[in-house]
């Protein structure tokens, strides 16, 4: 590292002089020109005064393990967690925290991890992956699922308000006989299948209103191509069709779109649909898809500042973030 000897070596004036340039000192009577050498000299050798060593040397950087339930490859079929990923990288760029990435946990190594101070984990996880993260380190945030939330941090949405309040606008637009396409999650090496809150909030909904039917309950994977398939079963087997169909995922929905259009109905003039997380291809689908927004970059983000909170402030209580939806209404739904 530079010393004020070098930069007064260099510059060839004596130390004093160099040390009352660097601290601005106003009284020094020395040319602007020698004045302005000796910063540029000071600079090209990225000197760096004793003070501001020391605050370097005590503010270490950061490095927080970001734990993803997906594989690359299926992160690329659902754009949702992706763009939660991108809020948490955006965020640790912005910060200067080094980020190590983790996918599919029980097939990583954590004992290979050189030290972290923290972990964001993206989607679902068993006890016994949860157990392997806290091995590493207790600072844990878990985004789009909140286990143990008496310990750990999490950052999540309201399904109930947001399947509610989309199915509630079919209502209104008189919708009455309405159906559902949406998929299963299976979590571990046995891969455990999750339960869905977008489909228990739908059946109980529904129940509610007093116009459930079973045959209008179609699940299949979070995947385009089920979706299609889904749909095609419903047109050929269902009499009379749904008016309207909420959907899990854009990713699924896409897949209906299609189905429909190729079977010759058409959208909304013969069934509505509404979709969920508001993808960016959702408005250039045909025609413009209706779906709940769910605002992903920033849970991510969220999730980072929580990190940084337990990391930095030696927060102890754990805290749980919802994050609101919005109906995002285009030309998939009609009245009827």
């Amino acid at each position: 590292m530079a010393t004020i000897k070098d930069i007064a070596k260099k510059a060839g004036v004596s130390s004093a002089t160099v040390s009352r340039v660097l601290n601005y000192d106003e009284t020094l009577s020395v040319s602007d020109e020698k004045r302005k050498l000796i910063l540029e000299i000071a600079e090209s050798l990225e000197y760096m005064p004793p003070r501001k060593r020391n605050v370097s040397k005590a503010v270490k950087k950061l490095k927080i393990g970001l734990v993803h339930w997906y594989t690359m490859s299926q992160e690329l079929d659902d754009p949702y967690y992706m763009s939660i990923r991108l809020g948490i990288e955006k965020m640790c760029y912005e910060n200067n925290i080094e980020i190590v990435k983790i996918f599919k946990p029980d097939e990583y190594d954590f004992q290979k991890l050189e030290s972290v101070d923290g972990f964001i984990a993206i989607g679902k996880f068993t006890q016994g992956q949860i157990s392997k993260i806290c091995e590493q380190s207790p600072n844990i945030v878990f985004v789009d699922s909140s286990p143990q939330e008496e310990r750990f941090d999490s950052v999540v949405i309201d399904f109930e308000k947001a399947v509610t309040g989309a199915l509630d606008h079919l209502w209104q637009i008189g919708h009455r006989n309405i159906g559902y396409i949406g998929g299963r999650e299976y979590i571990g090496a046995d891969q455990i299948a999750l339960g869905e809150r977008r489909e228990s909030v739908f059946r109980q909904h529904m129940i509610d209103l007093g116009v459930f039917d079973e045959k209008n309950v179609l699940i299949g994977a979070f995947l385009a191509e089920s979706g299609y398939r889904l749909m095609k079963q419903a047109i050929q087997n269902v009499n009379p069709l749904p008016t309207a169909y909420f959907v899990a995922s854009d990713s699924i929905a896409i897949g209906v779109l299609r189905a429909i259009h190729e079977c010759g109905l058409k959208v909304p003039k013969d069934v509505s649909i509404v979709g969920f997380n508001d993808i960016p291809t959702s408005k250039y689908t045909v025609p413009p898809l209706t779906s709940i927004r769910v605002h992903k970059e920033f849970m991510g983000e969220t999730a980072v500042e929580l990190l940084l909170e337990r990391i930095l402030r030696k927060r102890t209580i754990a805290k749980k973030v919802i994050v609101p939806t919005a109906l995002q209404i285009r030309e998939s739904i009609c009245k009827v």
